[in-house]
């Protein structure tokens, strides 16, 4: 390996930090890296609508989405309205251990209160039935968050009713075909929209998540009345936690200001000042003072996703919102439970789809369902069947009221290839293919009739034409081919120069060659974790791990003594309070 300052340069080099922004990229800077909020379009617009509601006593409504992202931001709003003293309630009652569904009749004098769908009986985005309800109960003004941008109906039936509506959203806008053949964004006519994605809009950071826009509205409502509400300057940086969490559980780039929130969204993260969190990485055995990017995405998000795929999301908003450590407890210990839960169903589920896709004609495309499938796993369902068959999926399930809805992902293979977007795919389906359908380029959402769900898969097939170059695409990106004393202290604080690591900041990628099994370990209560040891040069024993695989999962049977190619990454094992270096594997030839 080269020294410590070649292997930085090869890093950054690798990831196309060109020498002149290299120093910002290794040192985020807050006060530099943190864009004016009011750079992005309509901005001044929802400020001033927002200070006027809390001015006038409105009846505020925050609408979030129900996972990982949305959350936190409403989160981030029930902290700002606290902060202010304006009241703020949920759409929930706290009996014992129950927080009861969030779509109560009730009205409420004035203030802000929460409300987030529920992921199995309303589904994604902004209902006409939860609209109604606003609409019955007085409300004057609906801000939502991580969802919206293609309500058009929705928010229209607000706006006729004399409710105004403030959209957040970072997701693509619908667009149409116009006579010139360019295609147009198709907006909702809301009071004012905060997407970074929507034409017009100059800010300098497209990729923002939902939490992230709602933090700029944080951020501009501060900048914009602080003296008013006696607000301290900088106060809203406690608010990072949040930011940080959703930025990095929804696998936006890592780079320009995202890479500064998620930087400082750990640091306020490690303070530990959220008692829920401060529960549930405790229960994970993660020290909340050493935490990293990997304890957000494999231990935290699930966690919270879990629960408005197995329950309701008001228990994981509860979670992060409460100062009561009782409530902490309470629901940390509950979210650990369903997840448990969840991870059963979608080992049963995988289960099934191997066998299905076994008897079944090989396609560019997946498409795969069973009306008995829980449709909140099914986005993990889709993302294991794209990593394992490296093939666009698209997976079904029904709703609580027998609607057939379903998650698609594509495959890390296809990430680079232009024709390969979800949404553009779905776009060029016949009409009435789809009901509805949305979300990012790799990662996507759609609902369809009992009738044309059948022939999904063909109507896919002919309008996705995958590009056959990708197919000699290799799956790892490979930094370098190292040697085993190269996994050293030294380089391992080299390599954590570039955290946090996430889309476009991968965690490097090595490649080792003819390393000797010096011992072999299974280890786990059902020793399904595979350990393999090696030696040094120096004779000192350096460990690789990989969760979920044993002696037998490869070609052939390893065994001590074996001389094997190794592809791995470096990683610091705290657990427990122990710290140790040792490699995750990600693949190996034997």
């Amino acid at each position: 390996m080269p020294n410590q300052t070649e292997l930085l340069d090869l890093l950054l080099l690798n990831r196309g930090i060109k020498t002149e922004y290299c120093h910002k990229f290794l040192n985020p800077s807050y006060e530099e890296g943190i864009y004016d909020p009011f750079l992005m379009k309509d901005m001044e617009k929802a400020c001033v609508r927002i200070f006027e509601a809390i001015e006038a006593k409105e009846k505020i409504v925050i609408y979030s989405d129900y996972d990982c992202d949305g959350i936190p931001a409403a989160v981030m709003m029930h902290d700002f309205f606290q902060k202010i003293n304006y009241p703020f309630s949920i759409d929930s009652d706290i009996e014992g251990n129950e927080v009861y569904k969030n779509n109560q009749k009730e009205s409420f004098s004035y203030g802000a209160r929460v409300y987030i769908p529920h992921r199995h009986d309303e589904g994604y985005g902004l209902h006409f039935d939860a609209v109604n309800q606003f609409i019955e109960n007085g409300v004057n003004l609906i801000i939502t968050f991580d969802l919206g941008i293609t309500a058009i109906d929705e928010v229209a039936q607000a706006k006729t009713n004399g409710v105004d509506v403030i959209i957040t959203d970072h997701h693509l806008p619908h667009q149409i075909e116009n006579e010139s053949g360019v295609y147009q964004d198709i907006l909702p006519r809301a009071y004012a929209i905060l997407n970074p994605k929507q034409e017009g809009c100059n800010y300098p950071d497209k990729m923002l998540c939902g939490a992230g826009v709602a933090y700029k509205l944080i951020q501009g409502l501060i900048s914009k009345y602080d003296q008013y509400w006696k607000i301290n300057k900088g106060w809203e940086k406690w608010l990072l936690d949040m930011v940080g969490v959703a930025t990095l559980a929804d696998q936006v780039p890592l780079l320009n200001e995202n890479r500064v929130l998620a930087y400082y969204g750990l640091k306020v993260l490690r303070k530990g000042r959220r008692p829920g969190l401060v529960e549930l990485f405790k229960k994970a055995g993660v020290d909340i003072k050493k935490l990293n990017e990997e304890d957000i995405t494999f231990t935290l998000a699930p966690r919270i996703n879990a629960a408005s795929r197995m329950s309701d999301p008001m228990k994981a908003f509860t979670l992060l919102s409460t100062t009561d450590p009782v409530l902490a407890k309470t629901f940390s210990d509950y979210l650990v439970e369903i997840n448990n839960e969840r991870k059963t169903i979608v080992a049963h589920i995988m289960k099934e789809v191997k066998k299905l896709l076994h008897k079944r004609e090989d396609k560019s495309i997946i498409v795969i369902g069973n009306p008995n499938w829980r449709i909140g796993v099914l986005g993990i369902v889709a993302s294991k069947i794209t990593e394992e068959y490296q093939k666009p999926a698209f997976v079904w399930g029904t709703d609580g009221n027998g609607e057939i809805r379903g998650s698609c992902r594509l495959p890390a293979i296809l990430e680079d290839d232009n024709e390969a977007s979800l949404v553009e795919i779905m776009s060029r389906l016949p009409e009435g293919s789809l009901l509805e359908f949305g979300g990012h380029r790799s990662a996507g959402g759609f609902s369809a009739s009992h009738e044309s769900i059948h022939l999904l898969e063909d109507r896919l097939v002919k309008v996705f034409i995958p590009n056959l170059s990708n197919q000699e695409k290799e799956i790892y990106n490979i930094e370098a081919t190292i040697l085993i004393d190269d996994v050293t202290n030294e380089n391992y604080k080299t390599i954590e120069k570039l955290a946090p690591f996430g889309m476009s900041n991968p965690k490097p990628i090595f490649s080792f060659k003819k390393l000797n099994i010096f011992a072999i370990k299974e280890f786990g209560k059902d020793k399904n974790h595979l350990e393999l040891i090696f030696k040094n040069s120096r004779g000192y024993q350096i460990k690789a791990i990989s969760f979920f695989k044993t002696r037998d999962s490869f070609n052939n049977t390893l065994v001590v003594g074996q001389s094997i190619d190794l592809i791995a990454n470096f990683e610091k094992n705290n657990f427990a309070g122990r710290e140790e270096l040792r490699l995750r594997i990600l693949d190996l030839i034997n």
